[in-house]
């Protein structure tokens, strides 16, 4: 009965650590799918930022100044 017991206790923590495993990963991947939305975001406002600048402004950045 014991081994039963303690078999059956093994079952319940190994599914209880892939259940844990398989919703880790789904937030990973929420999580870098919502990044990228960012920085689709991001890099349409500095699209649109460069075409209303003046000529020859905002081709280059000195990042060393």
């Amino acid at each position: 009965m014991s081994d039963a017991i303690s078999t059956a206790t093994s079952l319940i923590a190994m599914s209880s650590t892939a259940t844990q495993q398989a919703l880790a990963t789904r937030f990973v991947k929420q999580n870098a799918d919502a990044e990228a939305g960012v920085v689709a975001l991001l890099e349409q406002g500095a699209e649109q930022a460069k075409a209303s600048l003046p000529a020859g402004q905002g081709g280059q950045i000195d990042r060393f100044a």
